[in-house]
């Protein structure tokens, strides 16, 4: 074998995607790379990244993390969906969960046979056949390693990453304290050479990964690898967050709740709530989305409010040269469905499948750049639906989003669930055919036909199947403890 070419690998910035890379590097490779992170103190993160969906259980267990000793140390919560409020209407709520709706035969999804039942008269709600979703709305949880309930977790985004450095650290990683000054380029290849710190020190690698934030340090004021801008799409471009106190019932879920000129998040911690409000500086002022945030609790908040200003879109490249972003210095589509620690957690897990021990590989950044863009257009798409399906005609914003074009993918899927009911999960897609259903149905997207699986039993059949699956979830949602009870025994959240 050849000598290894790519041995050193530099982590610029440190926050929530420089220490998952670290973390995740260092467990699964450590034994093989020398690893070094650069960041700033003074530099902070954006840190609002609280919400987070059931991959990261995933991740934490590729990693070994103990899970209890975590949600301990981030003052963890779980999440089981997400309420959305508003959207397509004003006084409208519906739910995208994370759980499996009813069962599905071979043939087709479940909503199919809800669909029939509803067309015969009979059936309720969806949301009736889905057990993650009726405990969410009951506000209980519970878990334990026979379960098969379908959750991920709220946290503390700053706590995270404070989480993850010891873990890091105790594998090898090497953190050096600092502000970058410059980066140094092969004057042939273009390929970064070094970070070159305020204090005149060179930090040298061979493989470098951009945890910049918005700022793309290497990726773009340096490499120019190019942005492509979504904002015809997702119009969206600041948010005000701050921290408020916790409420004496802690819910299961996060709340997303429209308003004239964007949505309002709330996210339940154990020891405070995150909440913040996401809009388009061309419909809402500083002041004004400033007043609606705080118009919208009792009480004092825990901290000022702060402005964040941000670009909807993606990097061109997200692996250019011998550099790889992730985070938001890779792009952002917004925070709607919390998948931002997700995509840094895939990132850099494809780039662990992937590493380029004999040299970067022009091969290997093109299929990596593939793959991250089919993810992140398809998890687009599902963002953008929640937008287009909207029927509020009550502010300039709303009526931009019910009318704006919208991509040729996303247009299909709203034709195909449209004309038939028809919703499916593609290779690089994100999110399930339930969560495709669950948010189309829920923005008042009424399908004009489905399969007719649901006839070949007959009506009494039919009814006894949905009526057996209502009352089996109604039983089971009722024995389990509130969420809170439950946080309590199982993170000792009592001992603060």
């Amino acid at each position: 074998m050849r000598e290894q070419m790519v041995k050193k690998v530099v982590i610029a910035g440190g926050g929530t995607a420089g220490w998952t890379a670290a973390a995740a590097l260092s467990s699964q490779l450590g034994a093989l790379l020398d690893i070094v992170l650069v960041e700033s103190e003074d530099i902070g993160g954006v840190g609002v990244g609280e919400s987070t969906i059931p991959t990261i259980r995933t991740f934490h267990h590729l990693l070994n993390i103990d899970e209890r000793a975590f949600m301990r140390d981030v003052k963890a919560t779980f999440k089981l969906g997400i309420a959305f409020e508003n959207w397509s209407r004003v006084g409208d709520r519906y739910f995208h969960s994370f759980g499996q709706i009813g069962k599905s035969p071979w043939m087709g999804p479940f909503h199919h046979m809800w669909l029939q039942a509803k067309a015969e008269g009979f059936g309720g709600d969806l949301a009736d056949y889905c057990f993650e979703l009726q405990a969410a709305e009951s506000g209980r949880f519970f878990t334990s390693e026979k379960s098969k309930i379908n959750y991920a977790f709220h946290l503390d985004a700053g706590l995270y990453a404070r989480f993850l450095r010891p873990f890091s650290e105790k594998k090898g990683v090497k953190r050096i304290e600092g502000k970058i000054r410059g980066v140094e380029q092969d004057p042939v290849t273009g390929h970064i050479q070094a970070l070159i710190m305020e204090s005149g020190a060179r930090v040298e690698g061979d493989l470098f990964i951009d945890c910049t934030g918005f700022r793309g340090l290497l990726i773009e004021q340096t490499l120019r690898a190019g942005y492509e801008d979504w904002s015809q799409w997702l119009a969206t471009d600041s948010a005000i967050a701050l921290q408020i106190p916790s409420e004496e019932k802690i819910l299961p879920y996060t709340r997303a709740v429209a308003h004239e000129a964007g949505w309002r998040w709330r996210i339940p911690l154990q020891h405070r709530i995150g909440t913040g409000l996401v809009y388009c500086s061309d419909y809402l002022s500083d002041d004004d989305a400033r007043r609606k945030l705080l118009d919208s609790f009792d009480g004092e908040p825990l901290t000022e409010p702060r402005v964040i200003r941000y670009r909807t879109g993606r990097r061109r490249k997200v692996w250019d040269k011998n550099c790889i972003a992730l985070g938001l210095a890779s792009g952002f589509v917004e925070p709607l469905e919390s998948t931002s620690i997700h995509l840094i957690q895939i990132g850099v897990t494809r780039l662990i499948q992937m590493f380029p021990f004999g040299g970067v590989s022009d091969a290997l950044a093109k299929r990596y750049n593939e793959q991250a863009d089919n993810e992140l257009e398809r998890i687009r798409d599902f963002i953008i639906l929640h937008y287009k399906l909207t029927e509020r005609d009550d502010s300039a914003f709303w009526r931009r989003c019910r009318d704006m074009e919208i991509p040729d993918t996303l247009a299909l899927r709203i034709a195909l669930f449209k004309e038939s009911a028809f919703a499916y999960q593609a290779p690089d897609d994100l999110f399930r055919v339930d969560s495709w259903v669950q948010v189309m149905l829920g923005q008042r997207l009424e399908p004009q036909a489905h399969h007719h699986l649901g006839r070949i039993l007959s009506r009494e059949q039919l009814k006894q199947v949905l009526g057996g699956l209502k009352t089996n979830i109604a039983h089971a949602v009722s024995q389990m403890p509130t969420h809170k009870e439950f946080l309590e025994r199982y993170c000792s959240l009592t001992d603060g």
